[in-house]
């Protein structure tokens, strides 16, 4: 009978599964993996950090509704996937980090890099697991895509003691697992979903608010007929574009006041954390009653005196709710609220009307992310990560289709902005994917360019460089004077980061050239970087918070 080593297997049940990219950077134990994902047909995508490849494998994950997937060498390679592992399972997106570890006959007495890497990463997981058997490899994959997959989505470690990657099996000994079973969508409990109809028809001022698990149950169309009945809704970041932006009924930019002036609140698939201000009065009223819709019961239970949970899959629970509504009438149907709600977002847009169109030069930021909303398709990706100008993008910058926008997330990390969009372009090569990341943000994660021209992908970086963090705002004003360079970075030519690599360059210093350089790039049908030089001293509006 043919032998087959465990890389092989771990490959051969990736591909079984339906994964056809794999992401990671090759090293000891698990070369046999990477040799047996190109063997059996993987596109195999070779990073220069682990950290940038497992953003990456998380937004491909969550742009196409399944697993991402970095393997891993060992030691310090496992622990690099740690942060990604964290910020995965708290934003709610499927990645498995396939990592090697010491050999059995070297563990106790100093083997190479050896290291409890189960310990390091089960903080950060929503599941661990460590191969047994050569000829287990198999079901232990199938395990771990399940894990990251199922429920809420999360990050998942598996071990791979390198001995058992090199080590050579009978075929006919390691099966595979050749489908994974058909998990139905949960269903709501019918009378929970009655009182949540008669709550928000007897509400005076309804709101919904629409997080990430509406966005990964592909909720959209069923919300889209919720608010239809006139009812004002907003976003979690990463939200945007389950319902078009231009939806009539989309009020982020009125957010504060809707979440305030609310009397019943449909929560579906957000949490009330910190980017929805815990549930907690003054951000909301204090008589306000509260229903959410969630696939995990605990999140019921938190700062918000929320009085109905329902367990169930956002998208069947909102189509049921509409059923529900149906031929009931909206005491807030006379459109006061929602008129009320339009107009204060009117009068927001309208305190950043001079910014928008601003002329000054260094060019003002509300200026470059206008010009970046006005060039970008409506399929486009959109990866935003920085200080200044990713609360700037959150005010300005639209999207209009599902798990099409990533930025800093639950955790709020930096560094997620560049690896979010070279994975976006891998997940969906035929759209547009674009960072817009400012100059601290790109040099976090900058030679993934590299990676992306050398894999083919074609994501457009927009580098908004207002030389630091925050531009010259923490330099200037929250260090002592005349400190050296902490937070304000030289103004460097980012544009030869893309000429390095053959990619299609531009610097933008005047606003007139950021439109042909942005229409340029995104028509170059290659890597691209757009390096537009901001005014380091200007700061986001105070308009903007209302985003936050």
């Amino acid at each position: 009978m043919a032998e087959i080593d465990g890389g092989r297997l771990a490959a051969r049940q990736l591909k079984a599964a339906g994964i056809d990219v794999l992401f990671g950077v090759v090293a000891g134990p698990m070369i046999e993996v990477f040799a047996g994902a190109q063997a059996e047909g993987l596109k195999v995508v070779g990073c220069r950090h682990e950290e940038n490849a497992a953003f990456m494998a998380s937004a491909w994950g969550w742009a196409r509704r399944r697993p991402g997937v970095i393997v891993a060498g060992s030691g310090p390679a496992v622990t690099n996937c740690v942060t990604p592992l964290y910020v995965a399972t708290e934003s709610a997106m499927p990645l498995v980090v396939l990592g090697g570890s010491t050999y059995a006959n070297t563990l106790g007495v100093g083997g190479f890099q050896e290291a409890n890497q189960v310990a390091f990463a089960q903080p950060g997981c929503k599941w661990t697991g460590s191969v047994d058997r050569t000829e287990r490899i198999g079901e232990w994959v199938h395990l771990a895509l399940a894990r990251a997959l199922h429920g809420r989505p999360g990050g998942v470690y598996l071990d791979f003691p390198g001995h058992f990657v090199a080590n050579r099996v009978d075929e006919a000994s390691a099966p595979l697992r050749e489908r994974a079973p058909e998990v139905t969508r949960a269903h709501p409990d019918p009378n929970a979903i009655d009182r949540v109809a008669e709550m928000l028809a007897g509400a005076s001022r309804p709101l919904v608010v629409v997080g990430k698990g509406a966005a990964w149950a592909d909720a959209g169309p069923a919300l889209e007929r919720l608010v239809g009945r006139g009812i004002p809704y907003v976003t979690s970041p990463m939200a945007r574009g389950t319902l078009p932006d231009d939806d009539p009924h989309f009020l982020n930019a009125a957010r504060s006041a809707a979440l305030a002036g609310a009397d019943a609140i449909l929560v579906v698939g957000a949490r009330f954390n910190w980017i929805f201000g815990f549930g907690r009065p003054p951000r909301y009223s204090p008589d306000a009653r509260i229903a959410q819709i969630d696939v995990a019961p605990e999140e019921f239970t938190s700062s918000a005196d929320v009085e109905l949970g329902i367990v169930a899959d956002a998208a069947v629970a909102v189509d049921a709710l509409c059923e529900a509504l149906e031929g009931r009438k909206l005491a807030s149907q006379d459109g006061s609220w929602i008129a009320a709600l339009r107009e204060k977002k009117q009068r927001n847009e309208a305190g950043l009307a001079a910014l928008l169109e601003s002329d000054a030069v260094p060019i003002n930021p509300y200026r470059l992310v206008r010009e970046v909303r006005d060039a970008l398709p409506r399929d486009a990706a959109i990866a935003v990560d920085g200080e200044t100008i990713m609360g700037i993008c959150r005010t300005v910058l639209p999207s209009y289709a599902p798990r099409s926008r990533f930025n800093a997330g639950t955790t709020g990390c930096m560094g997620t902005g560049v690896p979010y969009a070279v994975g976006a372009a891998l997940a969906n090569p035929d759209r547009p994917s674009v960072a817009v990341v400012g100059d601290y943000a790109f040099g976090a994660a900058a030679m993934a360019i590299e990676t992306a021209a050398r894999v083919g992908a074609k994501p457009v970086f927009v580098v908004a460089n207002n030389e630091g963090i925050a531009g010259h705002m923490l330099q200037d004003h929250m260090l002592p004077p005349d400190s050296p360079r902490i937070a304000a970075l030289l103004p460097a030519s980012y544009e030869k980061m893309a000429e390095m690599v053959d990619g299609a360059a531009f610097r933008v210093d005047r606003p007139d050239e950021i439109r042909p350089a942005l229409e340029a790039a995104l028509a170059a049908d290659r890597v691209a970087l757009v390096h537009v030089r901001l005014d380091p001293k200007a700061t986001r509006s105070g308009g903007a918070n209302y985003l936050q």
